[in-house]
């Protein structure tokens, strides 16, 4: 049934969605964020954001405001960090993962620049195949594509 309810729940859909969604938000003791609509302890930004406050409005001292906010100590300094930074959009997560084709550069993406002829089809299949027999590594054709700022081909 709980499950249930965080897939009809708009606002934790858009949380999820977002990677703002507090994973623990049992965890999050502070009185504020148990009555009331305002403050929401799914909200992860909006969590850091009092965490911090608390620390340097209300000088608790870090050790409790991290348990009752439910985060470690260097979550404490990471997200202290990111909003010395950046404000609060530094408190928003950073998408994971790699930025950009990784696996196309130097070499590979000259080999990869070599054997596209501008105004053709792209062949990101045949790329891959190739780059897999010269490099012995596996991109996926998509990643060609994206690389070669082209759109989506057929086979």
């Amino acid at each position: 049934m709980r499950n249930q309810a965080k897939r009809n729940d708009p606002k934790a859909a858009a949380l999820a969605r977002d990677g703002t969604l507090n994973s623990s938000p049992e965890k999050v003791t502070d009185p504020k964020f148990r009555e009331g609509e305002f403050f929401d302890p799914r909200d992860a930004v909006q969590v850091k954001y009092e965490l911090l406050r608390r620390v340097s409005v209300e000088n608790v001292s870090v050790t409790d405001a991290t348990v009752e906010y439910g985060v470690s100590r260097p979550t404490y300094y990471q997200a202290k960090a990111n909003f010395d930074g950046a404000g609060l959009a530094g408190l928003v997560p950073k998408k994971r993962g790699p930025r950009g084709p990784h696996k196309l550069q130097g070499e590979i993406m000259a080999f990869v620049e070599k054997r596209h002829v501008p105004g053709e089809p792209i062949r990101a299949r045949e790329l891959a195949d190739l780059i897999r027999e010269e490099f012995s590594i596996d991109v996926h054709p998509r990643t060609i594509e994206r690389a070669l700022g082209g759109k989506k081909t057929s086979p």
